[in-house]
């Protein structure tokens, strides 16, 4: 038996099937599909570009422009550091030829 702060004990498998339910949605690892995966920076970038240009568009509302420009600050720098971090990971893996050596 396991005993928690509140002082009343619970058993092995209660704790289990909370622990399991507790990390389920926000632990998972996600996988996606190749091409969607290697499109994700220059989603970003695209993203970025075009917050940046709807700022040349808004005339009126003044309180906008600046949360557009940070969106469109923010997604250019992730864009620009996945991109970069996805460089440098190519360039360290060692390379294999046709033959698997």
């Amino acid at each position: 038996m396991l005993s928690t702060a509140a002082g009343k004990a619970t058993s092995l498998t209660e704790a289990r099937h909370a622990r399991r339910n507790e990390d389920s949605v926000l632990s998972r690892k996600v996988w996606l599909p190749k091409l969607l995966y290697d499109s994700i920076p220059y989603f970003y970038i695209a993203s970025g570009i075009a917050a940046f240009f709807a700022t040349l568009y808004i005339t009126e509302w003044f309180w906008v422009l600046p949360h557009y420009v940070l969106f469109s600050a923010a997604c250019l720098h992730l864009g620009a550091i996945v991109r970069r971090k996805r460089q440098l990971n190519r360039r360290k893996a060692p390379h294999k030829d046709i033959t698997g050596r």
